[in-house]
Formats: structure tokens, C-alpha cells, sequence
């Protein structure tokens, strides 16, 4: 129609907001996008560890903040339960159910442009290997490329069997926020020598049991650190220093836009950027160059 603007693209085909990822300090892939398309796979984050670059990642729950995260080089998107706390209200993650994951996973689906989606498998979906196979195999068919699950050695059948048909799993150690009431609040986690050697432990027989993935939240910087050289799978970290292999956020928190009090993990991207597409994308960089997170967003032993 005459007067309205045409979309511009790149000499590569793709639209100017996705040409950011390709003109990054990393090699981003140069892959044609599309629904369907995985521009970033588990092999792409295995890369960036060997090569020591780090990946960033964001929650999102919908399909235009997917599309904005996505497209300002983002690598992995999580539909984290985090959404029962920043969209419903709730005063933690266990009322979150697998219908509503499953819904949010697919309208972050459509709106995704080439990120890794990963999604939370909620409170208690997961407590038998059988009820495990059936609740991933949901997140799976609405768009997931991962499933992720709180816990430690308990979990290693269960990955096992995950992994053996198919489903690609991110094992979350540390603080996890579905254990709130038999740790009694948020609290850091690994602070002596001996909870340290335990977590490490952990994280290693769940990679051998077929974790693709290591997420630490809230745990000393020095612990994380050696978690990320003891195991082969890349480790994203929240408040775990900036020596794993990548770096996630609540978006809600890294826009300055979460109500209550500021974990200590958090920086606000958005108070130093015009807008929220400049603000996500401030993240993404900042993370790839490791000037983020930086010493006050870490905990000590």
C-alpha cells in the first residue's frame, strides 16, 4: 500500500534487527531464519564453552518479548515458572501448573527467532520418571528444545531416561526456588567447603547421567567457578559470578521493573538505555564480553 514502510532488510537477507546477531564481537551463525528454525542449538553452546565465549539468556513468557529477546541476540529464552512471581502474583513458583507452562512455551514459540527455548517443568510435574516422560513430551510437542528441573542426585534416572528418548535436559543446582519451604526462605547455597564438594559431586553424576546443561543459581562465585572446569556441559549461572559458561535473568529483573526487593544478582539495563529492545541488547553484549555480572552482582563463600 502507497505511504507504508517497507521492512528493511540486510545484505544477508534478514531483517536489520536480526543482523545484530550476526555483527557481534562472537561469530554468530549465519543461518536464513525461520518458525521452525533453530539458529541456536545445544552444539552451538557446547561451541562457546570449548571456545570460552559466553552466552546469555532471558525468561519470556509471550511472543513479542521472545521475538524482541531473540532478535537482539539473546541465546536461550526460558519460560521459567518464574512467571507464578512476575505475571500472576504469587509469592513463589509452586502454584505455577503444566497446563500454564505449556501455554506460555507455545505463544513463545511463534514469536522466537532463532533462540534456544528451554522450559521449567513446574513443582512437582516431574516426581516420578513416568510422570517426568509424559509432562516433558508436553513442553516438547508446544515448542520447547529443553526441558529443565530443579534438584540433585535424585534426578539422575530420570535425566537418563529423558535423554535416552530424545529430550535434551538442563539440570538446575543451587538455590531452587521449588525447595523454598524445605530450605526456609532464598537463601545462598554451597557456602561451606563440605555443601561445596556435595554440589560439585551432584553436578557431575547428573552430566554423566545425560544433563546437556548446568544451571547454578545463588551460589558463591569461587563454587561456581569450579563446577564450570569440573564438568563438560556448559553452566549458565544467576548469581553464581562470571565464570560459568553463561549468564540468565529474570526480564522482568533486568528491566527494573520487578516489584519487592532487588536480589543482589540483579542489574537494571533499562536505566542506562533509551528503550527495551536497547536494554536487552546492552544485556546480551554485556554478557558476552563478561562485564556482567560484575563483583557486587556475586555471592562470596
Amino acid at each position: 500500500m502507497p505511504g507504508q514502510p517497507v521492512a528493511q532488510t540486510s545484505t544477508s537477507g534478514l531483517p536489520l534487527a536480526s543482523e545484530r546477531r550476526l555483527s557481534s564481537a562472537r561469530s554468530w551463525p549465519t543461518y536464513p531464519k525461520g518458525k521452525d528454525f533453530m539458529a541456536v542449538t545445544i552444539n552451538t553452546l557446547r561451541e562457546y564453552k570449548q571456545k570460552g565465549e559466553a552466552f546469555s539468556a532471558l525468561t519470556s513468557y509471550d511472543a513479542t518479548f521472545a521475538q524482541v529477546v531473540s532478535e537482539a541476540g539473546v541465546d536461550v529464552i526460558l519460560i521459567g515458572d518464574s512467571l507464578g512471581m512476575v505475571l500472576q502474583g504469587h509469592d513463589s513458583t509452586l502454584p505455577v501448573t503444566m497446563e500454564q507452562i505449556v501455554y506460555h512455551v507455545s505463544c513463545v514459540a511463534k514469536g522466537n527467532h532463532g533462540s534456544l527455548i528451554m522450559a521449567d517443568m513446574p513443582f512437582m510435574s516431574y516426581g516420578t520418571v513416568d510422570a517426568a516422560l509424559e509432562n516433558a513430551a508436553k513442553l516438547m510437542r508446544a515448542g520447547a528444545h529443553m526441558v529443565k528441573l530443579e534438584g540433585t542426585d535424585w534426578m539422575k534416572d530420570t535425566i537418563t531416561a529423558l535423554s535416552e528418548r530424545a529430550v535434551p535436559v538442563c539440570a538446575h543446582l543451587g538455590l531452587t526456588p521449588q525447595f523454598v519451604n524445605k530450605f526456609g526462605g532464598y537463601k545462598v547455597q554451597g557456602r561451606d567447603e563440605k555443601s561445596a564438594e556435595i554440589m560439585i559431586d551432584h553436578a557431575c553424576e547428573l552430566v554423566a547421567a545425560g544433563a546437556d546443561i548446568i544451571l547454578l543459581e545463588c551460589v558463591p562465585a569461587p563454587l561456581a567457578a569450579r563446577i564450570a572446569k569440573a564438568v563438560t556441559a556448559p553452566v549458565i549461572g544467576i548469581g553464581a559470578g562470571s565464570d560459568t559458561d553463561g549468564q540468565i535473568l529474570v526480564l522482568h529483573d533486568m528491566l527494573g521493573i520487578t516489584t519487592g526487593r532487588k536480589p543482589r544478582f540483579v542489574k537494571n539495563f533499562l536505566a542506562e538505555n533509551n528503550s527495551i529492545q536497547e536494554a536487552i541488547a546492552a544485556y546480551a553484549k554485556a554478557v558476552s564480553e563478561r562485564k556482567f555480572p560484575a563483583e557486587e552482582h556475586t555471592f562470596k563463600a
